[in-house]
């Protein structure tokens, strides 16, 4: 079975909550404003206030891509011919594989027509040298559990964990230790199997929450 397709996002921001670039082609200027966007409607909002602040451009085309493994998505020329501006701008985020994230380039126009293809290539090139710029994140799929763990085979346990790539998220501390452990589904056959080690030696008490 083929290993599933690995997303990425962006992480935080480099100023004011966007990650920039821009490129200047026969005089027009294209100006790439990047950022993380966890819904729709964050999309839409970053969207609208690059767009209102750069109101006097003469155009903010955009697009964005959004939930856990890229389901939707959507893009806009905004007045430039169509086909050359959004959809150029998704296919680079897509040829990436990101996803909860969002785009618009503004273009400064120059007085000089670039042609399909150079609006192709023009906006194609602005996101791509904004995502240069972007500290990448990529996005696992994961869940947690709930691991009831005596003094003694603590310390062995925790050693354990680090080398199956699950992370301890908590600790509560009483006649025995409550760990809630964050797993990446990749790692799942490596984690339950060294839990069942412990499981059988009657040392643990597992009880699965997933996230």
């Amino acid at each position: 079975m083929p290993p599933e397709k690995q997303f990425y996002s962006i992480a935080g921001s480099a100023e004011n909550g966007t990650y920039t670039a821009q490129r200047k082609i026969k005089r027009s200027l294209f100006i790439c404003h990047l950022s993380h966007a966890g819904s729709i409607a964050a999309a839409k909002d970053f969207i609208s206030k690059i767009s209102k602040e750069n109101k006097t451009a003469t155009h903010n085309c955009w697009a964005y891509i959004v939930g856990d493994a890229g389901q939707v998505y959507h893009s806009s020329d905004a007045g430039e011919p169509s086909g050359t501006a959004g959809k150029p701008m998704l296919n680079v985020l897509t040829a990436h594989n990101m996803t909860q994230v969002a785009a618009v380039v503004t273009r400064h126009y120059g007085g000089v027509k670039l042609g399909i293809r150079g609006l192709i290539q023009a906006y194609s090139d602005a996101v791509a040298a904004a995502l240069d710029t972007a500290k990448k994140i990529r996005l696992v799929k994961a869940f947690q559990v709930r691991v009831q763990v005596p003094y003694a085979a603590n310390d062995a346990f925790v050693n354990q964990i680090s080398q199956c790539g699950a992370r301890i998220t908590r600790t509560a501390y009483g006649e025995s230790i409550i760990h809630e452990i964050l797993v990446e589904k990749d790692m799942a056959d490596l984690f339950y199997n060294m839990l069942s080690r412990y499981e059988t030696q009657g040392l643990v008490n597992l009880s699965q929450q997933k996230i």
